[in-house]
């Protein structure tokens, strides 16, 4: 395995010697004492400092001016360094976009005395331009790429640029997030209450923690991060462990000398031979509010004397552990696949299938004459979906997780071990209920272009069993993201089946098509109503008058006769 990976390293140093790269930074840090673990091995804290200051200095050759470190992708570590071993790192520029550049990052090891090379880790790294005293923009000029693997990587640099938006938009809030999942670990005897792993920890930030634009230099906080995650995950193991991957590091905003940066770490799981703890780390002034710097997730292994894997203790989570974002990334990522099909179209009413592996999902979807912000607010509300919906027979409200977060019970007739709102709900009469503990996750628009969503999720609760009398029921994923388009509101329902429902719904998809018509009929009613309201309510308080209204009653109209 070294033969093939020295062998590797000889052609890219080949290659790199046929074109050089102009972006192209090197550093080579001989490992000393002061700079490894008590293993004498170097402490991934002191690595990354390295790595980041390379990116820095190779993001600035091209840029010509100041630039900060904005994220570090995903980083899984090969193999450890020894003290008195060189750690040689290589970065250069993959692609400029506007005011932001990617850059690559090679971390090799050598061994003076063996002359030994071998590969550590791979990472890409995301910085931007600093505006200028007038406060502009810097705008970078783009990378000509002279070599096939830099064309390769060229290419590659715009779709790892898409993956990070995505992964930013879906974890941002996770750490202040609570989840609802909670484990019955009552019969397992080596079960370790996270909160035991906890940490927080408080740093000054003085002139040597700083870059030479006086900000916090990334690789400091990074470096910070990985200490307290390390506690935590000792904290667990009551052993010594080791860093393993990296999920990404993304700045969400820049810190100052004098800043106290509080740092908290906490095991989210373990598995049997890995541990993910989750980092936050903020900043503030005095007295001044916490400002949230940074977040990632680190999973750590235990090794034996032998060198192999050590079995964990399991983690019992806190009540609330991190799992709203997966409510909101599922419904933005079912909206967002591009196989829908149109099924039928009728009075402006479009119905969509989608056909996955083992899910059939439903999309339907018209624009409604409501501002979007008023109909976010209604259907927000889940407790007023039982006006309107008549799948939905109660609805409360158990916990409020936070404003934007909420966990609902929902009780429906019975469908054929199908999901909540479901149209193939067999009849009142016979008797059967199924009930649903639904998190309700409501998110406003991030920027322009972007949509309200509500969304829905089934999730397990200890403390709320099934109702006596009543089948536990399942929501995979479903929910309405609500789009402004101009004075009207383009509303869409989601619902994906489960497995145990395809083969009962796929019998009757006629009469599933009938009641998802009917159900959005009642919806688009229960709006027009509340938005007639509201603008009777504007109308008092203003003393002007209301127009536009005869569009939505008729759609609603048209909505309420339509029979498939």
């Amino acid at each position: 395995m070294n033969s093939r990976i020295a062998h590797e390293l000889k052609e890219d140093e080949e290659e790199e010697e046929e074109s050089v790269n102009p972006t192209e930074v090197r550093m080579s840090q001989i490992v000393m004492a002061c700079d490894c673990t008590h293993r004498l091995e170097l402490s991934v804290g002191q690595l990354l400092k390295w790595m980041d200051s390379t990116a820095c200095l190779s993001a600035e050759r091209h840029a010509g001016s100041p630039c900060v470190t904005a994220s570090m992708d995903d980083i899984l570590f090969e193999h450890t360094i020894s003290v008195g071993q060189v750690v040689n790192i290589r970065a250069k520029v993959n692609r400029a976009f506007n005011t932001s550049m990617e850059v690559g990052i090679q971390v090799n090891c050598e061994d003076l005395f063996s002359d030994c090379h071998w590969r550590v880790c791979h990472a890409y790294a995301t910085f931007v331009t600093q505006r200028t005293k007038t406060g502009q923009k810097v705008t970078l000029r783009p990378i000509v790429p002279n070599t096939q693997k830099e064309q390769v990587e060229y290419s590659l640099a715009a779709e790892r640029r898409r993956v990070r938006m995505l992964h930013d938009d879906i974890i941002k809030e996770l750490l202040s997030i609570g989840s609802v999942q909670q484990a019955d670990s009552s019969a397992v005897d080596s079960v370790v209450a996270a909160e035991k792993t906890k940490v927080e920890s408080i740093e000054l930030v003085l002139p040597p923690h700083a870059n030479h634009q006086v900000n916090t230099f990334g690789g400091q906080i990074m470096a910070w991060m990985v200490n307290v995650a390390t506690i935590a995950a000792s904290r667990l193991c009551k052993a010594h462990p080791i860093l393993q991957t990296i999920d990404m590091f993304t700045f969400r905003g820049p810190s100052q000398v004098g800043d106290r940066l509080v740092l908290r770490a906490i095991v989210n799981n373990a598995f049997k031979n890995s541990m993910e703890v989750g980092v936050r780390a903020e900043a503030y002034q005095e007295e001044g509010l916490n400002r949230h710097i940074n977040s990632a997730f680190m999973t750590f292994e235990v090794l034996d004397a032998s060198g192999k894997p050590c079995t964990l203790p399991q983690v019992r989570p806190e009540p609330l552990v991190y799992l709203s974002y997966n409510n909101v990334s599922a419904l933005k990522m079912l909206a967002a696949n591009n196989n829908w099909r149109l099924s039928t179209e009728k009075n402006k009413v479009r119905l969509y299938t989608l056909e996955q592996k083992s899910t059939l999902s439903f999309r339907v979807e018209a624009e409604v004459e409501i501002p979007a912000y008023r109909a976010f607010s209604l259907l927000a509300e889940l407790s007023n979906r039982t006006s309107w919906d008549t799948h939905y027979k109660q609805c409360e409200l158990i916990h409020r997780v936070d404003d934007d977060d909420f966990i609902y019970r929902v009780v429906t007739p019975s469908v054929h071990q199908g999901v909540a709102g479901s149209p193939t709900s067999s009849s009142e009469g016979e008797g059967i209920l199924q009930d649903f503990i639904l998190l309700t996750s409501t998110r406003k628009p991030c920027g322009s272009g972007d949509p309200y969503v509500v969304a829905l999720r089934s999730v397990s609760l200890v403390s709320h069993p099934p109702l006596e009398g009543c089948n536990r029921g399942e929501v995979l994923c479903a929910g309405f993201t609500i789009l402004e388009a101009k004075n009207m509101s383009l509303i869409t329902y989601y619902n994906q089946a489960s497995p145990e429902v395809l083969p009962y719904i796929s019998t009757d998809i006629a009469g599933l098509s009938s009641s998802f018509y009917h159900t959005f009929c009642s919806c688009s009613q229960y709006l027009t109503r509340n938005r007639l309201q509201h603008a009777l309510e504007e109308q008092a308080d203003n003393d002007e008058p209301i127009g536009g209204n005869k569009t939505l009653s008729g759609l609603s109209e048209a909505l309420h006769s339509t029979q498939l």
